[in-house]
């Protein structure tokens, strides 16, 4: 999955916000803008190939000083953005970069 693509399916308006996400991005007070900027400046750092229906990812990304994981699967018949889940990661689950996943204990 290439980044490039997910940005140019946003920039088409090609993205789905599925109502649970939105859901929690509501808890969470995570609004829109927020997501777009990650996956348009962000890094894929986690890809899932094998995940159903369609290949998804983990973006890590910064938007309003605010780091954000954003997680999305790609229609790559669609091409189609459908945003799963968006979080501010913590140190008790990835290393201080966000990047790195800590080992179970």
């Amino acid at each position: 999955m290439e980044i490039s693509d997910l940005r140019s399916a946003v920039s088409a308006g090609r993205i789905s916000w599925r109502q649970h996400t939105l859901k929690r991005m509501l808890e969470r007070n995570i609004p829109r803008k927020n997501v777009i900027d990650v996956i348009g400046y962000g890094e894929i750092i986690e890809e899932y190939p094998l995940a159903r229906p369609c290949p998804s990812c983990l973006i890590l990304g910064l938007s309003d000083n605010v780091v954000y994981h954003v997680v999305v699967a790609y229609d790559l018949s669609e091409k189609m953005v459908y945003v799963i889940t968006v979080y501010e990661p913590d140190e008790s689950h990835f290393m201080a970069d966000f990047k790195t996943r800590k080992k179970d204990k």
